[in-house]
């Protein structure tokens, strides 16, 4: 290569002054002495500059090199070294052009982290899409509230129809989507259009406000005092009727005024119980969108709900078996949560369950089954030796104030609302409720949870 480079040099240079004096010698206008002697001078003057061109030429390649590199320090060596003038008057020309480049890419770089950095610490959900509608960034929320369901989520027809208005008008779109991914949530989407771009391309923002605890709570109202309104209504009735009773025709009948007022302590505590899981309810609805973060040991929660059982299992002359697998792992859970949902599967057994039969509380390691997520898991599992429930109440099982027998699970103390928290709380752990069951053989009611990733496990 700088051989040929060194010929074109030499070509260049001295082709011009060595073609006239042959041109001098041939016609004679020349003496051949002179005449040779000044032609071997400038074909000896020719291949020395063409040599010094060469290097130069090799030098300012080089500048280039490290220019399209970006190695300053090789690029300042290559720029100082002795170079013809002209020649270096280029290369430092290239340096200073160089370093401008490097510092107003260093200077965009800061602002494309100091906008990434703005971006990620927003408390709402955002993605920063590009051009062709793909994501180019989501912070720090969005990340947190929809993982790897972000593609689904923009997949959403809501979503895309509002991105496609947003696109076309220039002008902020808005958009109420129920979200399934990654658990069902209620959220409002703004589409905000970028003019110029940013430096990476993106051309949309797209903010995704949960909307979710809002809407719960208005719902939560309106479902409660309909429910409520509902519920509450016998009990309070028989309270009024006795207490009529009580100041009128019983008011001189001791015998009559205790029998009364053990219905009405009874109904009182009735109604007591169905505020408390009224409450509960809602409060687990108000959370169930943010999935809980602890890690629960499994086998101890089912070992102090038993140990809480005892004097209602003795009354009712069940045994309760606990049958936990050796070195279950942990569960990412709500400790007090996870003891509710044992609790009211166990109390839901022991009340229905066949008196003097067994209920036994499973915990063990989940297998790729059809019915179970292909995911690492632990099945929590209740069974009884009950009456069973017939096919067509198992899938309503789960709705509030929701009874197979009505007469039965009042006189029980039930209040229609122990598998409905139930069902909550496990769609907040991620997990799947399982109901089955065969009349005059009882029923199993098995949960999956989701088992604590290997990295907290190992905290």
């Amino acid at each position: 290569m700088r051989l040929g480079m060194l010929f074109v040099a030499i070509a260049a240079i001295g082709s011009i002054p060595a073609l006239g004096l042959l041109l001098l010698i041939l016609t004679g206008a020349a003496s051949p002495g002179p005449a040779l002697l000044a032609l071997a001078a400038v074909l000896a003057s020719t291949v020395g500059l063409a040599l010094v061109w060469a290097r130069d030429m090799g030098r300012l390649a080089e500048t280039l090199r490290h220019a399209a590199l970006g190695d300053s320090m090789a690029l300042s060596d290559a720029a100082a070294a002795p170079l013809l003038p002209s020649v270096s008057t280029i290369s430092r020309g290239i340096e200073r052009l160089t370093r401008t480049l490097a510092s107003r890419t260093s200077q965009t770089e800061r602002e494309l982290r100091a906008t990434e950095s703005i971006v990620d610490r927003l408390p709402d959900p955002l993605l920063i899409l590009g051009a062709d509608r793909s994501p180019r960034l989501a912070n720090e929320a969005a990340r947190a509230a929809f993982g790897g369901d972000i593609p689904a989520v923009l997949r959403h027809p809501g979503l895309r129809a509002a991105i496609d208005r947003a696109f076309a008008s220039g002008n902020p779109q808005t958009a109420d989507l129920a979200v399934p991914v990654p658990v069902l949530r209620e959220v409002q989407a703004t589409v905000l259009l970028i003019d110029p771009p940013l430096a990476d391309g993106g051309r949309a923002i797209v903010v995704l406000s949960d909307r979710t605890r809002e809407r719960a709570v208005e719902r939560t109202r309106a479902d409660f005092v309909a429910n409520a309104s509902h519920e509450l209504r016998t009990p309070l009735a028989s309270l009024m009727g006795f207490i009529e009773t009580l100041q009128g025709p019983a008011a001189d009948d001791p015998p009559a005024q205790r029998r009364f007022l053990g219905i009405m302590a009874e109904q009182a505590e009735r109604m007591n119980r169905l505020i408390d899981d009224l409450l509960s309810l809602s409060r687990i609805e108000l959370t169930e969108h943010r999935a809980p973060s602890e890690r629960v040991d499994v086998a101890g929660v089912a070992q102090r709900i038993a140990a809480a059982f005892e004097p209602r299992v003795a009354s009712r002359k069940v045994r309760l078996e606990l049958d936990l697998a050796e070195d279950l792992p942990a569960v990412i859970a709500d400790a007090d949560q996870l003891e509710q949902v044992l609790q009211n599967l166990v109390d839901n057994a022991v009340k229905y369950g066949r008196e003097g039969g067994t209920v036994r509380v499973i915990a063990k390691r989940a297998k790729p089954e059809g019915r179970w997520p292909n995911r690492p898991g632990i099945v929590l599992a209740v069974q009884d030796e009950g009456h069973g429930i017939a096919k067509e109440h198992v899938p309503r099982l789960t709705e509030r104030f929701y009874r197979v027998d009505k007469g039965r699970s009042r006189n029980a103390g039930g209040t229609g609302l122990g598998l409905a928290i139930v069902k909550h709380i496990v769609n907040r752990h991620r997990g799947q409720l399982v109901v089955e069951s065969e009349e005059g053989k009882g029923s199993c009611f098995s949960v999956w949870l989701p088992l604590a990733a290997e990295k907290d496990a190992s905290r």
